[in-house]
C-alpha cells in the first residue's frame, strides 16, 4: 500500500462518521478506485467538520481534490490528531 492509499484509509478506518463508507460502493480497492462523488453526495448534511476530514482524506489520497487547511478550527482534539497523523503519514 502507498502514501496515498495509507493517508486516506487511516482517516477512513478511524473516524467514525466515515467509517461506514469504507465498503464496495464507495471504494474499489482491487483497481485502485475511489468514487469520490458517491463519497460528496453521501456527505450532504454532514457538519463542517465532517465535510472537512473527507474532503482531506480525499487530498491527501489525490492533490487534485483540494482541501482548506483553515478548515481544522472545527475539528475536536481527536480528529485534529487523526488529520495530523494522517499528514505526517501521506508525507513521509
Amino acid at each position: 500500500m502507498d502514501r496515498h492509499w495509507g493517508a486516506l484509509l487511516y482517516i477512513f478506518k478511524n473516524n467514525g462518521r466515515l467509517t461506514p463508507l469504507l465498503t464496495t460502493r464507495y471504494f474499489d480497492l482491487d483497481n485502485g478506485i475511489v468514487h469520490i462523488r458517491k463519497l460528496r453526495e453521501a456527505s450532504k448534511g454532514w457538519t463542517q467538520a465532517e465535510k472537512f476530514m473527507l474532503d482531506l482524506a480525499l487530498h491527501l489520497f489525490n492533490q487534485h481534490n483540494k482541501v482548506n487547511l483553515s478548515d481544522m478550527d472545527s475539528l475536536d482534539s481527536y480528529n485534529t490528531n487523526l488529520a495530523i497523523e494522517a499528514i505526517r503519514i501521506r508525507f513521509q
